[in-house]
């Protein structure tokens, strides 16, 4: 009798820059589905990794929030279309990931819709969040808000899809660019939305996203020198503390997601604020 063939799974790669390239390590991991059979290879990220991903986002982002709020709003109901015509697909994969299949479909048209939702908001948290100052002096004081720069993302474990595009979405949308680091049991997602990304038209760059284990990657993701504010989704209070302490070197901000229901509470404009950085002027009345 002929032996059982192997089927030869998937290596999804990393995505930097508007590239996929493999781990510059050469690691991987196997994702197994709920019976224990490999369903793909996933990239296990390095250091290096991302190093070059805090490099591409960092040359990106002056471009990326020079765009007009018009422009970031169009890309990102593009990415919603795109992630429209995938829909069948990312269920499969959520399924594939340990979902029901109604609680998969929920949570595909969410992601849609919240992708919609924050392309809304590109030319509208200026007006809700910015402000004309009271002064006593014969002065205009403006305060206006401006995108804070690199952000690093420590994706939710528990959401491989909606999580994910929770904390991508209001940080591109104020003109931020993100490494992400993706859903160390459900990578399968993020990995598709790379995809999703690459043929969309955001700029190479603004979103990079990495697999890999988080007990490795988080203190990178914490204390890179050039990230300028660091987003967690992990309750646990010994990340918490890691993360905290090893931002305060730059003084990083930093941004706790560790309470949130993805499913209902995650449309909201001040997520957006969160990775902002106030600019205040002072403009002379008369001469």
């Amino acid at each position: 009798m002929a032996a059982k063939r192997l089927a030869v799974a998937k290596t999804y790669k990393i995505y930097i820059g508007g590239k996929f390239p493999r781990t510059e390590s050469g690691r991987y991991f196997s994702f197994e589905d709920k019976q224990g059979n490999v369903v793909a290879n996933m990239c296990r990220g390095s250091r290096k990794d991302f190093r070059n991903s805090v490099v591409a986002a960092r040359k990106a982002q002056p471009g990326w929030a020079k765009a007009s709020a018009y422009l970031r709003s169009q890309i990102l109901y593009r990415i919603a279309e795109m992630l429209e015509g995938r829909r069948d697909q990312f269920i499969a994969e959520l399924q594939l990931q340990g979902a029901a299949a109604r609680a998969a479909e929920k949570e595909v048209d969410l992601s849609i819709d919240r992708l919609i939702y924050f392309a809304g908001w590109a030319d509208k948290y200026q007006q809700v969040f910015s402000a004309v100052n009271p002064v006593n002096s014969s002065h205009f004081n403006f305060s206006v808000l401006e995108p804070t720069g690199v952000v690093s993302i420590l994706a939710p474990d528990d959401s491989g899809l909606l999580g994910l595009i929770s904390n991508i979405a209001p940080a591109i949308v104020g003109g931020n660019t993100c490494v992400v680091l993706a859903s160390e049991s459900k990578p399968l997602s993020a990995v598709s939305f790379a995809e999703v990304l690459h043929a969309s038209d955001v700029p190479g760059g603004v979103v990079n996203i990495l697999t890999g284990f988080r007990s490795e990657l988080t203190e990178f993701f914490a204390s890179h020198m050039d990230v300028n504010a660091i987003v967690y989704c992990d309750g646990r209070k010994a990340v918490a503390r890691t993360v905290q302490e090893l931002a305060a070197d730059n003084i990083k901000r930093v941004i706790a997601r560790d309470q949130v229901d993805w499913l209902r509470d995650a449309q909201d404009p001040y997520l957006i604020r969160d990775t902002q950085e106030v600019k205040t002027t002072w403009h002379p009345i008369g001469t």
